[in-house]
């Protein structure tokens, strides 16, 4: 099934603690149906002193989020994604809200 989001997107948070915040896709996961948004979700980790890191610590990092609870970004306000096939069998993804194109990073998969 194709995927309205994609890494390298600006997206932005439409439920959950974080909404209306925008941010960048840093990977996405489509088995679980999950993504990870640059500054959303983030959660401390306790780490325990180890030998190679005697002090131990906490660290701060993104934790994924359902995919549904996301929505691209275009002129600064949330879209729905249609997709639509070219005449030479190719697949894009239009942005409900003005009728263009989503642009993503070349090469990008998820």
């Amino acid at each position: 099934m194709a995927r309205h989001i994609r890494k390298g997107d600006t997206v932005i948070m439409t439920a959950g603690n974080d909404k209306g915040v925008t941010g960048e896709v840093l990977r996405v996961y489509p088995d679980d149906n999950r993504v990870i948004v640059q500054g959303v979700n983030v959660r401390t980790k306790h780490l325990k002193p180890t030998q190679a890191n005697p002090q131990g610590g906490m660290i701060r990092r993104e934790m994924p989020v359902h995919i549904s609870n996301v929505s691209p970004v275009v002129d600064g306000m949330p879209s729905r994604v249609r997709f639509e096939t070219k005449k030479d069998g190719s697949k894009v993804r239009i942005a409900a809200r003005n009728g263009k194109a989503l642009h993503t990073l070349r090469g990008a998969k998820g």
